[in-house]
């Protein structure tokens, strides 16, 4: 797992060159979006539970055959283990927020997630479904302008979104 700044070094010294002009700058607005990245991040971890809980709450109201009998959250374990599931998920979403890179997000959360689902009988596409409905909570959290770093945060809602399709794609 690398964040943005060891990936762009690593990067370069594979090819054995410098950093280039556009790389720096790349990385110097990263830099400056900072603050708005861990105000986003904490905004998201503080209001953590009720995003995947709402969340659940819609995939549920939409598709309620998962929560009646034989359906895949049908059971308190059963449901249970979809919430844990969705929290996972949402966490490892704001660890490559932080990071600002999704290697973190793929490589300790989503690969192999997909099978997982299959062998288990989870229908993927309930669980894309969930996602996106978290992405939604999420990004309406974040683009609320009280207690936020001033400037412009559409490339960092645009990073967050990605996030949460990449983690919807790997489960569909």
């Amino acid at each position: 797992m690398f964040d943005a700044f060891a990936k762009v070094v690593s990067q370069a010294d594979a090819r054995g060159a410098y950093l280039t002009a556009s790389q720096l700058d790349a990385l110097n607005a990263m830099v400056a979006d900072g603050n708005k990245r861990m105000d986003s991040v904490n905004r998201i971890t503080s209001n953590s539970s009720a995003i995947v809980a709402n969340a659940a709450r819609a995939l549920f109201a939409e598709q309620p055959q998962l929560i009646a009998p034989g359906g895949n959250a049908y059971t308190s374990r059963r449901m249970a283990a979809c919430l844990r599931d969705m929290e996972i998920i949402l966490r490892y979403v704001t660890y490559a927020i932080f990071a600002g890179d999704a290697s973190v997000l793929d490589d300790r959360c989503l690969n192999g997630l997909r099978e997982t689902y299959l062998a288990l009988g989870t229908p993927g596409a309930s669980v894309a479904v969930g996602v996106q409905k978290m992405k939604e909570a999420a990004l309406a959290i974040v683009g609320d302008t009280n207690n936020i770093t001033r400037g412009d945060c559409a490339q960092l809602m645009s990073e967050i979104a990605s996030y949460f399709d990449r983690a919807a794609a790997a489960v569909a």
